[in-house]
């Protein structure tokens, strides 16, 4: 599905539930809250879009814990997990998407290679998670992001009993 379908179906998700999203990225850069907006009429199920590239705006703006960035790393489930929770504190939307990743070519490691990815989603007050890894060079990981991001979201609405 490309990604003008994807938030289409979104659209329509969060509208039948009267809910908004807001997004919380880092590795993604707005990619995410990017593709959103650019369907028309977006406002009525996007709230806001986070962009909290430093570890510092992690903290400052989402509230998460600089102890735990610092124990796990940026790129981890529980800092994915809070700064869906913190998009979610921190706007009036009901459900929160989180991604927070290596894009490359530079900053991988041993543990987190380039093109692995930590998803985080506040759905219906649950937090979920999950860890993907992408090929391809920076561009591909961050387009290949931001549609797992969507279809996974998209997948917890539709399964949700609300």
């Amino acid at each position: 599905m490309v990604t003008d379908d994807l938030c289409r179906r979104l659209a329509d998700l969060l509208k039948a539930r009267g809910q908004m999203m807001a997004v919380a990225e880092s590795c993604t850069g707005g990619l995410v809250a990017a593709a959103c907006t650019n369907l028309s009429g977006s406002s009525d199920w996007f709230e806001r879009g986070f962009v909290t590239y430093s570890n510092a705006a992690k903290s400052e703006l989402l509230g998460v814990d600089p102890q735990q960035i610092e124990a796990q790393g940026a790129v981890s489930e529980v800092v994915a997990r809070a700064m869906a929770f913190g998009a979610v504190r921190h706007s009036q939307a009901q459900v929160g998407v989180a991604v927070t990743g290596v894009a490359g070519p530079t900053g991988g490691s041993a543990e987190k290679p380039v093109g692995t990815v930590w998803f985080g989603f506040s759905v219906d007050g649950l937090l979920h998670s999950e860890m993907r890894r992408f090929d391809g060079d920076r561009e591909a990981v961050r387009e290949a992001t931001v549609r797992h991001a969507l279809q996974r979201v998209i997948e917890l609405l539709a399964s949700s009993p609300r």
